[in-house]
């Protein structure tokens, strides 16, 4: 079952590795320096410098954009699903649940989006979608509001500590799959 591994930052080497991760998302402040996981090679590595916020203009932060957006969709299509994808944030709370579900239905596009949010929900009682970014993805997927409004239904997730890694298949699962 194809997956992604959706992490804080200080747990992505443990991730990348338990899982098998061989490609990997950074959604990072482009102050916030890190260390790439050995076993992620540099060319399957896409960093976007973004701060996690929902609007322009917000002093020197860096709001996400259509470019971050497109460059998630054309990474994530390039991604041959022979491994986990690893996508992280500084929390593994706003940023890269949002890139999941932007890549998720980069690459299945039939999907139900109040499935996937609500697959999303039960992974990490935690997550709470950056708001802009899937209303980019919503848009540039043609979704037609659907991913807003399904993100917008599960409402914001739990107080995090951002120590809670998990991961999210790109598939339904069928009756007596667990």
């Amino acid at each position: 079952m194809t997956m992604i591994v959706v992490a804080p930052l200080a747990r992505i080497a443990e991730m990348a590795v338990r899982h098998g991760a061989r490609e990997m998302i950074s959604l990072m402040a482009k102050e916030h320096a890190f260390h790439r996981p050995g076993v992620i090679q540099a060319h399957r590595h896409l960093l976007l410098n973004m701060n996690d916020i929902a609007f322009k203009g917000t002093g020197n932060l860096v709001a996400p954009d259509e470019t971050h957006v497109r460059e998630i969709i054309d990474f994530v299509r390039d991604w041959d699903q022979r491994a986990p994808l690893l996508i992280h944030c500084w929390m593994g709370v706003s940023r890269s649940p949002a890139a999941a579900l932007i890549a998720a239905l980069s690459l299945s596009p039939e999907q139900d989006d109040g499935a996937l949010v609500r697959r999303l929900r039960t992974a990490s009682p935690y997550a709470t979608p950056n708001t802009r970014l899937v209303q980019i993805g919503d848009d540039m997927l043609g979704r037609g509001g659907r991913l807003v409004d399904s993100v917008r239904a599960i409402g914001r997730g739990a107080d995090a500590d951002g120590n809670a890694p998990f991961t999210l298949s790109l598939e339904e699962p069928t009756a007596g799959t667990f």
